[in-house]
This record gives C-alpha cells, structure tokens and sequence, in this order.
C-alpha cells in the first residue's frame, strides 16, 4: 500500500470532515488535525487560506493526486468553453480510478486507483493501468476475472455506505460498468462540500 493511500484519514483531519463521507473515519470520533498540535483552536483562513484549502481538498478526495497533474486539470479545464469549475470536475470524474470508484467497485479512490494499477480493469475491452487515464462517454468497464472475486470487491459492491453515481450504469453481477455522461457539479456525489471556483480564482492569482 503506497503512503498516500496509508495516510487517507489524515486528509479528513486536516480538513475537519470526512470528506468520503466514510463511517471507519476517525475524524467521527477525533474532528481535531493530526499531530500534537492539532488540537489547538483553529484559525480564521485568508482568502488565500480558504482557496488553499479548497484545493488541497479536492485533490485529497481523488487520492491526493499531485499538485503536477492537478494544475494541468485547471490548465485543460481554462481552455475549454464554459465554466472552468465545471470542466475541472468533468475532468476528475473521467479520471478511470474515479469512474471505478463511482461504481461502487471499491470502497475508496486510494483502493480504484490500485485496482486499475494492479490491470485488474478493461476499457471496451483493453486491459488499461493509467488511473488518470480520461474515460469518454459511452465506454465500458470490466473488470478481470480476478478482481470479480476480491473480497475487497465484492464488500464494496454490497456496501450500503453509498450508491453508484447516476451517469454510471453498473452491473455488479457481471461486474462491468458503462459511462454514460461527463456530470457536472451537482451531479457528483460528493459526501462534503466542494467549492472549485475557490479553485480557479487560487490559480488565477
């Protein structure tokens, strides 16, 4: 298990709130940050620290990607037409690990993204790696006969903790899944707020 993935929770207590909306996190029982420090009365946030913040949160739930391929989302996001938030979210939900996640294949991104690393998932047939790889509307899923069978697979296919996304139309028994639309904002199930103009106006500084 990489560091990040082992570290997951404490992005939930860096930022005071589950933001999987998950019950085994300890930010339930502990709302305070990490470290001997983490218990002292938090401060009023800047502009710059609210927007900072926003950032760090976002990139936290799709498994703490880098600040490297964060920044280019916001770049390809700003070419495009429309709404820069908007085409940033459209962007981390076309992410495969996200599209796995979304599914219910998995209990968390961290898990999507090691499914996908491991080759366990196939794009229209075409065993792919790159978690970051952009799914496109109308591609199917499957996963490898190996993965039908994970325990970790089929807990996460039966957990009541939350529902697969609505542009995604999962088959758990057959284990494939197709996406059926980029989703915008209030499409996504996000289990905490999420605020990326905070996002744009942080890089357009």
């Amino acid at each position: 298990m990489s560091k990040r993935a082992s570290a997951k929770y404490k992005i939930d207590r860096r930022m005071g709130e589950s933001i999987w909306g998950r019950n085994k996190s300890p930010v339930n029982k502990r709302s305070y940050g990490p470290g001997q420090h983490g218990q002292r009365r938090a401060k009023k946030l800047s502009d710059y620290g609210t927007q900072l913040q926003a950032k760090q949160k976002l990139k936290g739930y799709y498994g703490n990607i880098t600040e490297r391929q964060f920044r280019k989302y916001y770049q390809e996001a700003s070419r495009r037409p429309g709404d820069t938030g908007e085409n940033m979210i459209g962007l981390l939900e076309r992410r495969l690990d996200a599209v796995v996640y979304r599914a219910k294949f998995v209990p968390t991104p961290f898990a999507a993204r090691q499914l996908v690393s491991h080759g366990h998932v196939k794009v229209n047939g075409r065993r792919v790696t790159v978690a970051s790889y952009q799914v496109k509307e109308g591609d199917t899923l499957e996963l490898s006969a190996k993965a039908k069978d994970m325990a970790l697979v089929l807990e996460a296919t039966k957990s009541p903790e939350r529902d697969v996304a609505d542009y995604i139309d999962a088959n758990h028994d057959k284990m494939t899944a197709k996406f059926s639309r980029t989703p915008k904002l209030a499409d996504v199930p996000y289990a905490s707020q999420m605020q990326p103009h905070l996002i744009v106006e942080f890089y357009s500084r």
